[in-house]
């Protein structure tokens, strides 16, 4: 059997790649720091959602609807699994079952004293199990997941490869769960965001339809009103230059002069 100082000599091998020991204690110290940056933040932000997610696990009313309404949470409740707090998995009658449950927690008859917290936390609740009631959309839902699983699958090839022999966070159950977990949430987001670019664009469309439109009818209605005026004072315009005329023969029969139609030029004679 083999010493426990021999066994620390045939394993150390393992922590050392073919440069050496001083180039994998570089890596060492560079993926720490590279790992303390990337996580520093988000370790924190994630142990207080689990922190919530656990203490409300007893589904108390004010206890879900404060996870409902916690900071963050119009983010986090664009994931329909994260707020019925079901697994992708999890069948639609199941589904069902747990939307009744919390649905009944969060009622805002059932919660007097914060009506309105409640009725967002409700909405929340109700607009999750729409996306799931929906087979099209939970079809969707699904599809969700498995990128954000293959994803992370992909991440965690590349995290061995650049840390070869070096422990990653993904190893463990909780660490796989909490990259599928903020993987799923970032890609629900995405799809939201482009859902209200998409929506935004079409209402300036519209908008820009609309005035297009709302210019040419005012345009057609000027012009048949200017038409119309035009026609109406024909016959004004008729009388009034007869009326010139008129007057003016009767000007030149004082004068006792005959009304010519037609004046010629004077005769010039050339001259020579």
């Amino acid at each position: 059997m083999a010493s426990p100082t021999e066994q620390t000599i045939k394993e150390e091998p393992l922590l050392f790649n073919s440069s050496g020991s001083e180039q994998s204690t570089t890596i060492n110290q560079e993926y720490s720091v590279t790992k303390k940056q990337e996580d520093e933040t988000y370790e924190q932000f994630y142990s207080e959602v689990k922190a919530i997610e656990k203490r409300d696990s007893v589904l108390t009313p004010e206890q879900q609807i404060n996870r409902l309404l916690r900071p963050g949470a119009t983010y986090f409740n664009l994931n329909p699994y994260e707020v019925l707090q079901i697994d992708p998995s999890t069948s639609f009658e199941d589904i069902a079952k747990q939307y009744r449950r919390l649905s009944m927690l969060v009622h805002p008859d059932k919660n007097p004293t914060m009506t309105d917290r409640a009725s967002l936390a409700f909405e929340a609740i109700n607009k999750a199990y729409k996306m799931l009631e929906d087979e099209k959309e939970r079809k969707k839902c699904i599809e969700v997941v498995e990128e954000a699983r293959e994803r992370v699958d992909k991440m965690i090839q590349e995290k061995r490869l650049k840390y070869k022999n070096q422990p990653i966070e993904e190893d463990t159950t909780e660490g796989y769960k909490k990259s599928l977990w903020s993987v799923t949430c970032k890609l629900f987001a995405d799809i939201e965001r482009l859902r209200v670019r998409e929506e935004s664009n079409k209402a300036e469309e519209r908008k820009r339809k609309a005035e297009e439109t709302t210019d040419r009818e005012e345009r057609t209605k000027l012009r048949k009103e200017w038409d119309k005026n035009y026609e109406e004072s024909r016959e004004t315009r008729v009388n009034s230059w007869k009326s010139f005329q008129t007057v003016a023969k009767a000007k030149d029969t004082v004068k006792g002069k005959a009304p010519m139609l037609f004046k010629p030029p004077k005769y010039k004679p050339e001259a020579r």
